[in-house]
C-alpha cells in the first residue's frame, strides 16, 4: 500500500477499532461479546497450528499415550503403563530426553494428587485474539476439554482453559494480570488470592492481616466450587517477599511461581478432580538446608611464651 493520506487514515481507524475491541473484551470478562469471535478463531486457526506442530515435532503423537488416564481406581497404574510406553516411543536425543523428564514429573504430580489429566503439547505462544499471557495447546473439545479446566505441569499450576476449539484450546497463564486464583499456605492454612504480574512474582493478598508468613513458605491452590476453574492442592509457588503489616484488612506477600512460564512444553489438563483435597501432598519435599562447615583452630604456644623458670 502506498503512503497516502487515505492509507494513514485507514491505519489509524484500524488501530482505534482494535483498541475498542480489546477494551470491550476486558470489561466483558467471561461474558465478553467477542467471546464468540474468539471461539470461531480457535476453530479456524486451531487445526492449522495443530498441523504445523505435528509436522515439525517427531514426538507429537507420543503425548497422546497419556491423554486418557483411565478410571479413578486404576489411574496411577494406567499412568505408569502409559509412561513406560512413551519411554519406548521417544527417541534418545537431548530434546526428547528433556521432554520425557517433563512427562515423568507431570505423571508423578497427577498420581500424587489423584488428578485425571489429558496430556497436551504447547503448540503456540500468545493467542491471536488478544495480548494476554496465553498459550495454545493441541487438545480441544474433541478430547473432552472444556472451558475453566485447570492446567498444570510437573512443577505446578500453569493456568486455566479460557477458549476451546475442536482440536485446540487457549490457556490463560497464571502470571497474566487478569488471572486470579485462591491459595492456601502450607501447614498454616492461611487463605488468600494470588494475581499475576507478568514477568514479576505473583501478588498474594492474605485474608488474615496478622498472618505469620516467612520467606520460603509455600502455597497451593485452594480449589473452586465444583472444582472449576481450579482443583485443590496444585503447587503455586514460594514466598519471596513479605510486606510489613500496616494495619490493613489484608496482608500482601509476593510469590515466585514454581512454573517457568517461558519454558512451557508438556502440560496436562485436569479433566477429573480428586475425590478429596490432596492438601500439601503434591508439594515437593522441602530442600534440606546446607550445613555450615565449622573450623576448629588449635593454638600451639610458641617457645617465647613458655615460662622462663620452666626452661632448662
Amino acid at each position: 500500500m502506498r503512503d497516502t493520506r487515505e492509507s494513514r487514515l485507514l491505519l489509524v481507524l484500524l488501530i482505534a477499532i482494535a483498541f475498542a475491541l480489546i477494551t470491550v473484551d476486558i470489561r466483558g470478562g467471561q461474558d465478553s461479546p467477542v467471546d464468540g469471535a474468539r471461539q470461531a478463531a480457535a476453530t479456524v486457526f486451531g487445526p492449522i497450528e495443530n498441523g504445523v506442530a505435528s509436522a515439525v515435532d517427531p514426538v507429537g503423537n507420543a503425548i497422546s499415550a497419556v491423554r486418557d488416564s483411565g478410571e479413578r481406581h486404576g489411574r496411577v497404574a494406567q499412568l505408569e503403563h502409559d509412561n513406560a510406553a512413551l519411554k519406548a516411543k521417544l527417541g534418545s536425543d537431548d530434546r526428547n530426553r528433556s521432554r520425557l523428564k517433563q512427562l515423568d514429573k507431570m505423571i508423578k504430580v497427577a498420581g500424587e494428587g489423584q488428578y485425571g489429566i489429558k496430556g497436551a503439547e504447547v503448540i503456540a505462544i500468545g493467542a491471536a485474539q488478544g495480548f494476554s499471557w496465553t498459550v495454545t495447546i493441541d487438545v480441544g473439545a474433541n478430547d473432552g476439554i472444556q472451558r475453566d479446566m485447570t492446567v498444570l505441569n510437573g512443577d505446578g499450576l500453569v493456568g486455566r482453559v479460557t477458549t476451546v476449539g475442536p482440536d485446540t484450546a487457549t490457556v490463560l497463564l497464571a502470571n497474566d494480570p487478569d488471572f486470579t486464583v485462591g491459595t492456601r499456605m502450607e501447614s498454616t492454612d492461611e487463605l488468600g488470592f494470588a494475581s499475576g504480574q507478568g514477568d514479576r512474582p505473583l501478588r498474594v493478598e492474605l485474608l488474615n492481616a496478622k498472618a505469620k508468613i516467612r520467606k520460603g513458605d509455600r502455597l497451593v491452590t485452594f480449589g473452586s466450587q465444583s472444582d472449576k476453574p481450579f482443583v485443590p492442592g496444585v503447587p503455586v509457588g514460594v514466598v519471596s517477599r513479605v510486606d510489613p503489616s500496616g494495619g490493613d484488612l489484608t496482608r500482601t506477600i509476593y510469590v515466585t511461581p514454581f512454573v517457568s512460564f517461558t519454558k512451557l512444553d508438556i502440560v496436562g489438563v485436569v479433566v477429573a478432580a480428586p475425590k478429596s483435597d490432596p492438601r500439601d501432598t503434591v508439594l515437593p519435599p522441602k530442600p534440606k538446608p546446607t550445613p555450615t562447615p565449622t573450623v576448629t583452630v588449635t593454638v600451639t604456644p610458641s617457645a617465647s611464651a613458655i615460662d622462663p623458670g620452666q626452661q632448662q
